[in-house]
């Protein structure tokens, strides 16, 4: 019997996403990426063996939409990874809260809730979710991100418990991946030096941890801390 090689990537139109959407591509597997807007050269450089269904995960409305069209396509799936994210400031006040609260914890409880049933019963599939070392130690300065990703983690426990033993669900909590163009030098030489190896390693190593996290049969309802070593410092 055919096991399906078809994987969900939320918030997958750029950065990290759009990376591990091309590596999983390369791998012989189609990619499904969600997004709230297509990006202009998309249409001069259509994206190979990836499918973009438009989703706004900050409303509820939005997130049933786009369940009710994927139960439409039907597709069979070997993994469903949740990497929407939304980060604003604390100050933007309590619609800002909302909206993370949806696209961190609501969007993946729903979307787990429903679509799990998309998930190929003939063999051992995955979902994992995105979240934040952050999470795992608070913010002064970003308390409503870090409670959200913080609920998605433990979202984690409890649907690798509903969902075992068909279904592995895991999630990785990375620090610095890469920086924005934006980024000054000083706040680049601050950052690095919070973690002990001192480096922007870049998408390649979420898309490692991904990797891991499928190929391994016996890891379940955990967290792969991916920090540089940040929690040595």
């Amino acid at each position: 019997m055919t096991v399906s090689n078809t994987i969900l990537i939320t918030g997958g139109a750029q950065r990290v996403g759009l990376h591990c959407a091309q590596r999983l591509v390369e791998d012989g597997y189609h990619v499904i990426i969600t997004c709230r807007s297509l990006r202009p050269e998309w249409r001069d450089q259509p994206l190979s063996g990836i499918d973009v269904m438009l989703a706004d995960f900050s409303s509820l409305k939005g997130i049933e939409q786009f369940i009710e069209r994927l139960q439409d396509q039907g597709p069979k799936l070997r993994a469903i990874i949740h990497n929407a994210s939304l980060w604003l400031e604390d100050q933007s006040g309590a619609e800002a809260m909302q909206q993370m609260f949806m696209v961190h914890m609501q969007a993946p409880f729903l979307i787990n809730d429903a679509c799990s049933l998309l998930l190929d019963p003939h063999q051992t599939t995955d979902i994992i979710q995105l979240t934040d070392y952050a999470a795992q130690r608070g913010s002064k300065k970003h308390a409503a991100y870090c409670a959200s990703k913080a609920g998605l983690e433990n979202l984690t426990l409890s649907f690798a418990a509903r969902l075992a033993p068909q279904v592995k669900v895991n999630s990785i909590a990375p620090a610095l991946i890469m920086f924005n163009s934006s980024d000054d030098e000083i706040y680049r030489r601050k950052t690095l030096a919070k973690s002990a190896l001192g480096i922007e390693p870049g998408p390649e190593v979420v898309y490692q941890s991904i990797r891991y996290l499928m190929d391994n049969s016996y890891v379940t309802g955990t967290s792969l801390t991916l920090n540089g070593g940040r929690h040595l410092k």
